[in-house]
């Protein structure tokens, strides 16, 4: 019974918590990894969590965590913009709106830290004391790091969708 149970759960929370994964690493390796350790610690944790409604929230939690996890083996957060060359891209057509796949096609194409940066404090909300504990970084460097994916993000979308260099 307990098997059938955390195939529902499974099936209910993996588009969700798949989105959330996709928003933070590239590789689909690495996704499909930090889903399956963050879904064993779902179901060897449950017992820790104090309010069923919750649920979702304490999910995501985890599925992010298992997320930053990778990061923090594989990003320097204090590497510059600068250091780093963004690809050239093709024009795309002008669109009057973002969709969330131009988003992430967009994060996709600025270097890794501040992508992390940008998702942690625009898309999930946390502050930059908290992104800084979570990634063992200075407040400063998250700052600085949201800061240059926004300027980074702004000249792409304006490249690509409005065809104006900055």
């Amino acid at each position: 019974m307990q098997r059938d149970a955390q195939r529902q759960v499974y099936d209910y929370m993996a588009p969700k918590l798949y989105r959330s994964c996709k928003r933070y690493l590239k590789k689909q390796e690495e996704i499909e990894e930090a889903m399956a350790d963050a879904f064993f610690i779902i179901f060897t944790k449950l017992d820790q969590l104090k309010e069923i409604k919750a649920f979702e929230g304490w999910a995501r939690k985890i599925v992010v965590n298992q997320c930053l996890l990778t990061i923090r083996k594989n990003v320097n957060f204090n590497m510059y913009l600068d250091d780093v060359k963004l690809l050239s891209q093709p024009v795309v057509e002008a669109a009057t709106e973002l969709e969330e796949a131009d988003l992430l096609n967009l994060l996709g194409q600025i270097p890794e830290g501040c992508k992390t940066i940008f998702t942690l404090f625009v898309i999930e909300g946390y502050g930059h004391k908290e992104i800084a504990e979570m990634l063992h970084i200075s407040e400063g460097t998250s700052k600085s790091q949201l800061n240059a994916a926004k300027t980074k993000l702004k000249q792409l979308v304006n490249q690509l969708y409005y065809q104006k260099a900055e």
